[in-house]
């Protein structure tokens, strides 16, 4: 699996403390962050484990066991590569996960039984995250617009950068550590630096910090 693009944002840091205050991002670093949230469990964990990236909690185990289990323990109707495999509800450019055929299962009581009828369809789950055209042949792509800069915080949050915003941030800092605190970094995210993201999104409220510079 490879990588089909990085992205560029800078980072404006306490020196004094080691932490990062807030980045600002494009379009494409704000939307990897957002597809986060439509990836499946079984996706977040088969990219970890095939990156050999040591994961907190049981997950790991869980998934090792099932990639070790002989289908002689399964029941015959399962699929232990469905269960293994990314199933993305959405494209990530940074991991190059595409979207998917999925199947799904729409079961309902049948003479007392649980009876299933498959559905399969192709793409993403959430309509927000579909192509579609506009304008003048102009394509929508993603989840956030491509016009503005956003402000990503250390906990993640995110909104979209204006000077009010960060200059409220910026004095409320500077009255407290002083200017001289303060420094500018460009740093490049590629797959490790995502799969790191991805991790410590699950871990820390301090996940910029913990990424780019290796602190709490």
């Amino acid at each position: 699996m490879g990588s089909t693009s990085s992205f560029s944002i800078k980072l404006l840091i306490n020196t004094k403390e080691k932490k990062v205050i807030f980045a600002e991002a494009g379009k494409d670093f704000t939307d990897f962050l957002f597809s986060i949230l439509s990836m499946e469990v079984s996706t977040i964990t088969s990219l970890l484990f095939t990156y050999n990236m040591d994961m907190v909690g049981s997950l790991g185990k869980l998934y090792e066991s099932l990639q070790n289990l002989s289908h002689t323990y399964l029941q015959s109707n399962v699929n232990k590569d469905s269960l293994l495999k990314s199933n993305v509800s959405c494209s990530s450019t940074l991991f190059n996960l595409k979207q998917t055929h999925n199947t799904y299962k729409n079961c309902y009581l049948e003479s007392g039984e649980v009876a299933c009828v498959s559905t399969e369809y192709y793409g993403p789950r959430s309509p927000s995250y579909v192509s579609s055209s506009y304008g003048h042949g102009e394509k929508k792509s993603g989840i956030v617009k491509g016009v503005v800069t956003y402000m990503i915080m250390d906990d993640l949050e995110v909104k979209p950068m204006s000077a009010i915003s960060s200059i409220s941030i910026l004095d409320e800092f500077v009255n407290v550590m002083g200017v001289g605190a303060l420094q500018e970094k460009t740093v490049s995210v590629g797959v490790n630096e995502g799969l790191s993201l991805l991790k410590a999104s699950m871990e820390t409220k301090n996940v910029l910090t913990r990424v780019f510079l290796g602190n709490h």
